[in-house]
């Protein structure tokens, strides 16, 4: 890790002054020197990125500096990710936490950026998501809160979730909730880096935010032959073009049209040579839906389809349907805690309404266990207007958004006095 000296650390950004919430003092205000360690740390860990299930030098380093400030953090017995209690929860342990999550894996693409000091270390990896703000926007908010509750200031106790794997469907959160850390939870929180909204700024949405996701694979197989006599066999090529372009038309009609069912192609494959009829053709790509029941209905609807279009070319079709996430629906309460948050700390104009996206997030898990709310937290630099997306090589963040991350998390945990 970057050595921390405090000599050299930077001022907090500042807050604007809001009419928003009353806290109690300015008790949400970034330490000083902890928003430039905060950044140091996030760049540590975007220049060592790590795959899911594979995060142990991200677990390590986060478990140290919890230590070190006095905390007791329990790594999941998967071996990555880690969960960390704040605060008492009474002699009878019935006063509910609220938990902070933030998912702590990299993707397995490059990272392309240039003039960056703290690119990727790692071949073939790269913080493409915003995980590493994710994780250190949690960390952050968990030191702020330690010492609030060592000075008797902390309403009700908390609990960090540092979770692997979200990438890999069905994401890292099962096996994550099956350790345990939804016991004694009484609501959860997380945020994700969104580089539509400048920094400063977060974006909230009552109901579904995020969209199902699943992953389709499918192998369709014939006898082959030669490219002058396609009459005499299966031609897999054209098998696999029209279940690329038909299988989604198919699928959109027999499902109603504002449930968003969308199959969308990332791989298709077949053939060698260009006078072989190929023997088998590979297609992959994902099936997303904004609605929840016509997520239920989607394998069902896939596998009709698949099969009829490869019937109809005399090819044999073995389709494997991964279920991954149902949609991320925010509880309206919590979303309301945390626009009194956000108000508290930056002041309404810093809120703005945002769309449900067709991305998927294993966030979703947790909220079919108890309340909660996703937030997108602005990380576009004001005033840049190029076009950026998550999952890019290229993909970076204003990094100022990780001392408004760790300022709303502090303060939805000072007012969820519930």
């Amino acid at each position: 890790m970057t050595p921390r000296d405090p000599e050299t650390l930077a001022e907090p950004i500042p807050a604007e002054p809001s009419p928003g919430a009353a806290l109690p003092g300015a008790l949400t205000d970034m330490p000083p020197g902890l928003a430039a360690e905060l950044t140091a740390f996030r760049r540590d860990l975007h220049m060592h990125p790590e795959l899911g299930n594979q995060e142990f030098r991200t677990t390590e380093a986060i478990k140290a500096r919890l230590e070190e400030a006095g905390l007791a953090p329990r790594v999941l017995a998967i071996g990555t990710g880690l969960v960390c209690d704040i605060g008492d929860r009474d002699a009878e342990g019935v006063r509910p936490m609220l938990a902070l999550r933030g998912d702590i894996d990299a993707l397995p693409i490059p990272d392309t950026k240039t003039g960056t000091a703290y690119r990727s270390t790692a071949p073939g990896r790269a913080h493409a998501c915003g995980h590493d703000v994710h994780a250190t926007v949690v960390l952050g908010a968990g030191l702020v809160l330690a010492d609030l509750d060592r000075r008797g200031l902390l309403p009700n106790p908390v609990r960090l979730i540092f979770q692997p794997a979200e990438e890999v469907l069905p994401g890292g959160a099962p096996d994550t909730i099956q350790a345990g850390v939804l016991e004694g939870v009484g609501r959860i929180i997380a945020l994700h880096c969104d580089p539509k909204v400048d920094a400063g700024r977060i974006g909230l949405r009552h109901g579904p935010i995020t969209s199902a996701c699943d992953r389709l694979e499918i192998v369709l197989g014939g006898p082959g032959g030669h490219t002058a006599r396609p009459h005499l066999t299966t031609d897999l090529v054209t098998a696999a073009a029209k279940v690329a372009t038909d299988v989604p038309a198919l699928v959109s009609r027999r499902v109603d049209a504002r449930s968003g069912l969308a199959v969308t192609w990332g791989r298709i494959e077949s053939g060698h040579a260009c006078n072989v009829v190929p023997q088998h053709a590979e297609l992959s790509g994902t099936v997303r839906c904004l609605d929840l029941d016509a997520w239920r209905l989607a394998p069902d609807l896939v596998h009709g389809a698949v099969t009829e279009i490869a019937d109809l070319h005399r090819a044999k079709a073995e389709i494997n349907y991964i279920k991954g996430v149902p949609p991320v629906v925010n509880e309206p309460a919590t979303t309301e805690l945390l626009r009194e948050a956000m108000t508290a700390r930056r002041g309404a104009a810093s809120i703005e309404d945002t769309e449900q996206s067709l991305g998927g997030e294993d966030f979703s898990w947790y909220l079919e266990q108890v309340p909660g709310a996703m937030v997108r937290l602005g990380v576009r630099r004001p005033g840049d207007r190029v076009a950026r997306d998550l999952h890019r090589g290229d993909f970076d963040v204003d990094e100022s958004a990780i001392a408004v991350g760790v300022e709303l998390f502090t303060a939805a945990a000072l007012l969820d006095v519930g």
